[in-house]
């Protein structure tokens, strides 16, 4: 292995990390349901930004897309979780640190590229960041039932 064949090991401190490993995903239905019931969301024209503070004291910042058929074609919603995990990969400081993110697709987020999908996280970001501060919310059915008053 000679220096400039690209084969090195080691991270390289002069370049940003901008990989996309599967410790940065949200990968199972499970962690995408407690994110969906018990985080903080806000919204853009596009999209449903959920997130929710990690309980393992974890410092990643990971994400999960969900595009429903109602948004468009399977070539339209793989374009979108592309474009939207692209943005993740490239801009991953605009994430809360410590949160678990997901990302809903709303009709017409087939027909943005990756400036647009930027511009609409740039926007969401400090509600990212103060809905990860706030406590998590109950999720539904497990509240502790209220003593009625008289």
């Amino acid at each position: 292995m000679s220096p400039g064949d690209g084969l090195e090991t080691e991270a390289r401190p002069d370049r940003p990390d901008f990989s996309f490993p599967p410790s940065h995903r949200l990968r199972r239905r499970e962690e995408f349901l407690r994110v969906q019931r018990r985080g903080r969301r806000a919204h853009t024209a596009h999209f449903v930004w959920v997130v929710l503070s990690r309980e393992d004291g974890e410092r990643l910042r990971r994400v999960g897309i969900t595009v429903t058929k109602k948004v468009a074609k399977a070539v339209g919603r793989n374009r979108v979780k592309r474009v939207v995990r692209e943005v993740f990969r490239t801009h991953r400081h605009l994430f809360p640190e410590g949160c678990d993110v997901v990302v809903i697709a709303k009709s017409g987020a087939h027909e943005l590229g990756y400036g647009d999908v930027l511009s609409e996280i740039q926007k969401v970001e400090r509600a990212l960041n103060a809905a990860a501060r706030k406590k998590p919310l109950e999720p539904k059915g497990e509240r502790a039932k209220r003593p009625k008053k008289r």
